[in-house]
């Protein structure tokens, strides 16, 4: 099939990439000529584990493009995705002003029949607008379709979670727009949900909101847990075993970040706020996620004391492992948080070291974790990292003025910890 990605964020350079390896020709248009030029020269302006590969194997194969115009994208595809980015605004809900500029662009370009999928995060009644915004600005009455493809990958297995789905959701108003999705998505051996595209919209919403409340509701948990004695880690282990509940997501730690989970439960709570239901539950996950990462800092002052002029060294800048994505990541609020009472920042994270550094002011960023160590007064970790997991902490512990860990992410063995003489914080426990 011939497929046009607007937008080459992790969702759509992901899923463009994946679409083509599948054997569809697939062109990716970006209105950011940096991006671009990096593509074509054959580099990469995300980090995500395999993408790289994927992407050089199926530009050599000629079935991957990359272009600035959307005209060029839109001439020679028949499904057009939607993949641009959706920030969130004051209030919580989402800016669709990208969303309405390509809309706008594709109803003036497009020439024969087009389906037009939203696969951006979008509040419900997106579609109905994107519908509205391609008719009024369709001078030539161009045949067109509408329709709702959310996206469930996760930074860092992206590549895994679109060729490897729990399920595909496709919200469509025409019999025509969901043969064509069904014939794109044919080779996935996994559940099709078919539904309306307000239905489709507020799937992903739910999905997200309701694991970024399983999130803030371990976390909420070790809290009890340091109160009372008992270990977060065996709690989560005796609650993930029963089939109802889960094991993922059950992980205590320094609260969630990213792309996605903060935004779309704001977004969330904005819609129900706006079709009158007041999602307190939702209020609380985000209360409860802000509290996390004043928790780390609480941590670090009951072991230090006096933060002011202390040498504090920050294990990750990464929301996640295996990602170089640092929006709404916890490190920043925790670092800032550690400067204003006059700590002084080392750090190091193995992926988003240049992006720490647009974000982060007055840190001294190190080449590895163990510079990181030379003469601190305690490490906070914050990104679950391998690389961290599987260190020297004998040598670690040498480099240090002060053998003091708090582990944000629980990666540690509190006995061991004890053992090699370090003073150990976790989560919980």
């Amino acid at each position: 099939m011939r497929i046009c990605m607007v937008g080459t964020g992790y969702v759509g350079l992901v899923t463009g990439t994946c679409f083509a390896d599948l054997g569809n020709n697939v062109i990716c248009v970006d209105n950011n000529q940096e991006k671009i030029n990096i593509l074509k020269s054959g580099g990469v302006p995300i980090y995500e584990p395999g993408l790289e590969e994927m992407i050089a194997r199926n530009v050599s194969k000629n079935r991957l493009s990359f272009t600035t115009s959307i005209e060029e994208g839109v001439d020679v595809s028949d499904i057009i995705f939607i993949t641009v980015n959706t920030p969130p605004l004051p209030d919580g809900n989402a800016d669709l002003s990208f969303v309405e500029n390509v809309a706008k662009e594709i109803a003036r370009v497009m020439k024969t029949y087009k389906l037009i999928v939203e696969k951006s995060t979008v509040p419900i009644e997106t579609g109905e607008w994107i519908k509205h915004t391609v008719k009024i600005n369709n001078t030539h009455q161009i045949e067109f379709d509408v329709a709702s493809n959310p996206e469930f990958l996760r930074e860092g297995t992206a590549v895994y979670d679109i060729m490897n789905p729990d399920r595909i959701v496709i919200g469509v108003e025409s019999e025509r727009a969901e043969k064509i999705l069904r014939e794109l998505y044919a080779p996935f051996n996994t559940p099709i949900v078919v539904t309306d595209i307000k239905s489709a919209e507020l799937i992903k919403h739910a999905s997200n909101s309701f694991l970024a409340t399983k999130i803030s509701f371990i976390n909420a948990v070790a809290n009890i847990c340091e109160r009372t004695g008992a270990d977060i880690i065996k709690v989560a282990e005796g609650m993930g075993y029963d089939s109802r509940i889960g094991k993922s997501f059950l992980n205590a730690g320094a609260g969630f970040g990213g792309s996605c989970f903060p935004k779309d439960v704001a977004a969330f709570i904005y819609i129900a706020q706006k079709y009158g239901y007041d999602f307190k539950l939702l209020k609380e996950v985000e209360n409860i996620n802000i509290e996390q990462k004043k928790l780390i800092v609480t941590k670090v002052k009951n072991a230090l004391w006096v933060l002011k002029d202390k040498k504090i060294g920050i294990w990750g800048f990464a929301f996640k492992p295996n990602t170089d994505d640092m929006r709404r990541a916890p490190s920043i609020d925790i670092i800032e948080m550690l400067q204003e009472e006059g700590a002084i920042i080392k750090a190091f994270d193995p992926a988003s070291m240049e992006k720490a550094k647009q974000i982060l002011k007055n840190v001294t960023f190190c080449k590895d974790p163990y510079e990181v160590a030379e003469g601190v007064d305690c490490l906070v970790v914050i990104t679950e990292w391998n690389e961290f997991k599987e260190i020297d902490l004998s040598l670690v512990k040498t480099k240090m003025a002060n053998p003091v860990i708090i582990d944000g992410r629980n990666i540690y063995d509190p006995a061991k910890m004890k053992e090699l003489g370090f003073v150990y914080h976790g989560i919980g426990r």
